[in-house]
């Protein structure tokens, strides 16, 4: 994932003979502290122009229209989260990442206990092309939130209009289909105040369903920790993928069924990482 970083050191560090065909700095006698400083310079100025591309995509985004580049836009902000994720000093432990199917568009579900909990996700599968369903009051509420998640595909939902949440239900499975991208989302409805699992609206399995792929089944936890923790200490959050259903494997089960086979091995799983 930090790949990039070493080609921006590459890049900084060819910078400085560049410049010496212009200005003969390095035989200068000031050359042992000019070119690491160019060097840092050069690497800091590659990244605040990497932030800065992805702010100007984000504050221009129309929310109205269909996102484009959307492949560039997933290229930037999975190196400016991973950097992100470093400097405020969050931990990610994950466990099962290797079981993610790569050659098939997947449900990813996961239980819900901060608004941090899209951006772990994303750092743990950088090239999954996830798309989230996320609360409609995000769009008011988190503007600059909500334009991140148009230019990644994602979809808003009313959790208390059925017929809206059903439209939303059916765009997932499109999104899915059309191979625009695979779909993440809390089945709780809610994040969780007391980070225990809370009752599943199961109405969501219908995207795998319908859309006849697996069910990457995940779990999270101490996300609620990283705002208390911000710069100060680290935060270590656990992240596991328990389980990929595939398709053969809930045929015939309605979605009250798998809803509560996956929020029972959730809850065992929260269990296990909590007393660990």
């Amino acid at each position: 994932m930090y790949y990039i970083y070493y080609v921006y050191a590459i890049l900084s560090a060819a910078l400085i003979p560049f410049l010496n065909g212009f200005f003969p700095i390095l035989k200068q006698s000031y050359s042992w502290w000019l070119v690491p400083v160019l060097f840092l310079g050069f690497m800091l100025g590659f990244v605040v122009l990497q932030f800065l591309i992805l702010l100007v995509m984000i504050l221009s985004t129309n929310r109205e229209k269909k996102p484009r580049a959307t492949s560039f836009f997933r290229f930037l902000l999975k190196n400016c989260l991973a950097l992100i994720i470093k400097i405020v000093r969050v931990e990610i432990n994950a466990e099962g990442l290797e079981k993610f199917p790569e050659d098939s568009r997947v449900l990813l579900v996961c239980n819900h206990q901060h608004d941090f909990d899209p951006a772990v996700i994303l750092s743990a599968f950088p090239n999954a092309q996830l798309a989230f369903i996320g609360k409609k009051e995000i769009y008011n509420e988190m503007p600059f939130i909500s334009c991140v998640m148009h230019r990644i595909n994602s979809l808003l939902i009313d959790r208390e209009n059925d017929r809206e949440a059903a439209k939303t239900i059916i765009n997932a499975i499109k999104t899915i289909k059309e191979d625009t991208a695979s779909i993440a989302i809390f089945p709780e409805g809610y994040t969780s105040p007391t980070c225990e699992l809370l009752p599943f609206r199961n109405g969501c399995f219908k995207i795998a369903i319908k859309a006849n792929v697996p069910i990457a089944v995940c779990v999270l936890n101490n996300t609620r920790e990283i705002p208390k923790n911000l710069f100060r200490k680290k935060t270590v959050v656990d992240f596991k993928l328990l389980d990929v259903i595939t398709p053969e494997q809930f045929e015939g089960k309605n979605t009250t069924e798998i809803g509560d086979n996956i929020h029972k091995q959730m809850l065992d799983a929260l269990e296990k990482l909590r007393n660990k």
